[in-house]
């Protein structure tokens, strides 16, 4: 099952490379695990739950034309997303609530 979050945003730098760098990711029980191109478009980061509760991963682009921050969150077998989707939109909304315009699920 595939199921996309989409974050509009305001103007401003990457807040895919803000989300990969950021020290405090690990306070909100998430991981980077892969990072491809790591500060230039396109590119993307795959973050995970450090819950052991937590199934699946997230794969995360910006599109700094559009200002919108894509993440597909994959699970596999009978996982379900709505954890890891919960602890990312929490996180997305204590660190970065200023630059958030509209958080949109799209269930997969």
């Amino acid at each position: 099952m595939q199921t996309v979050v989409q974050v509009v945003c305001t103007r401003g730098r990457s807040l895919r490379d803000a989300i990969a760098n950021d020290p405090r990711l690990a306070r909100h029980g998430l991981e980077v695990i892969q990072e491809k191109k790591p500060g230039r478009s396109p590119g993307w980061t795959k973050v995970r739950s450090t819950e052991s509760d937590r199934g699946g991963s997230m794969n995360i682009q910006w599109d700094g034309a559009t200002t919108i921050l894509t993440c597909r969150v994959i699970n596999r077998g009978s996982g379900r997303p709505n954890l890891i989707i919960g602890d990312f939109v929490d996180y997305l909304l204590s660190r970065y609530r200023r630059r958030i315009k509209v958080v949109t699920v799209l269930p997969g």
